[in-house]
């Protein structure tokens, strides 16, 4: 399978923070004593700043290989690289105190307040006493929790979707150059967790860390991800693409039926209103027409024009009419042809 990077995967998200690494997984593979193969030589290049997320079904090796990356789980064979440097001839603590990690039970402390919790790494690590509660404040912050109503709490004063808040702020503490997030929003509930997704990509728009996510959760791993790994049994790779690309062409049978029969609505979601298919504006009392900007996505602008029973959405670019987006155009995209290359 190709996996050759896409250059343009994850550039619309902004540039890599310095504090970022790529990762090469060359061919690793995972068989315990038993026999048991739970990854079969997954090679997967991942470039510093994106984000790439593991999906597949219950028992895929998805997060086995998240666990090799960090040695909490030694590989069989392969090779996985860090910076171009195998983790392997790495001390396995100081190599995972590069990495920030998030399971999805968070894991905080119960009895140390919120502030001590974000700060267990820097403790660790040495740092002084007030560069650790600067560093915590800081985070909370950026996490978007007040430092002073949350730094004094204990983890059950919080509810889910703030504890795990916590628990990425906790992960960053040190500036990693790699996050690793097991299923990190899956614990909370739908409405929570399409608030914490929100937040997640303000703050991966500011911090850009090379991030390595395993979610169950299509929608979650469309919505977040540069670039998709799809995995099936034995940690086998089917198709790793954007996600646009994965939706609009699915690489196998296996991935066809993974992303499900509506997965036009999914790439809808996934494709940006572009000016290569907007009408002008003639013969249209515009004013009345329901509003997107370029660069939303076509659900979106889809979702306004049924709500409010129109035809066309004008569409604004710094708050100027560039065009007309009409429904019909929206729903007669012509996707690429589908093609069963396994």
């Amino acid at each position: 399978m190709d996996v050759t990077p896409d250059a343009g995967a994850a550039a619309d998200r902004g540039t890599p923070s310095p504090a970022a690494a790529p990762i090469t997984l060359e061919r690793i593979r995972k068989q315990y004593p038993d026999g048991t193969v739970a990854v079969t030589e997954l090679s997967l290049p991942i470039r510093a700043g994106e984000l790439v997320v593991l999906i597949g079904p219950s028992g895929c090796g998805k997060s086995t290989v998240l666990r090799m990356i960090n040695r909490l789980i030694e590989p069989t064979s392969g090779r996985i690289l860090l910076d171009d440097e195998d983790v392997t001839a790495v001390d396995p603590v100081q190599l995972r105190r590069r990495m920030g990690y998030v399971i999805q039970n968070v894991g905080l402390f119960p009895h140390q307040t919120i502030r001590t919790n974000v700060g267990t790494v820097p403790r660790l690590l040495g740092w002084s006493s007030a560069r650790i509660r600067s560093r915590a404040d800081e985070l909370l912050e950026l996490v978007g929790l007040d430092p002073g109503t949350f730094g004094r709490r204990y983890p059950h004063e919080l509810s889910g979707g703030q504890r795990q808040r916590v628990g990425v702020a906790r992960a960053l503490a040190a500036d990693p150059v790699v996050l690793l997030m097991d299923e990190p929003f899956s614990a909370v509930d739908p409405i929570a967790r399409t608030r914490l997704q929100e937040e997640f990509l303000r703050l991966q728009a500011e911090v850009r860390k090379t991030i390595v996510l395993v979610t169950h959760d299509l929608d979650e791993a469309v919505r977040l991800g540069d670039r998709i790994a799809v995995l099936s049994q034995g940690g086998k790779l089917e198709q790793y693409d954007t996600p646009a690309k994965l939706l609009g062409e699915p690489a196998s049978k296996f991935v066809r039926e993974f992303v499900g029969a509506d997965r036009g609505i999914r790439r809808l979601a996934v494709t940006p209103v572009s000016r290569e298919l907007l009408d002008p504006v003639e013969g249209v009392d515009a004013e009345k027409l329901p509003t997107v900007t370029v660069g939303s996505s076509l659900y979106d602008a889809l979702a306004a024009m049924l709500v409010t029973n129109a035809d066309h959405a004008r569409v604004l670019h710094d708050g100027q009419s560039v065009g007309l987006l009409s429904r019909h155009r929206v729903l007669s995209i012509d996707y690429p042809a589908e093609t069963d290359r396994a």
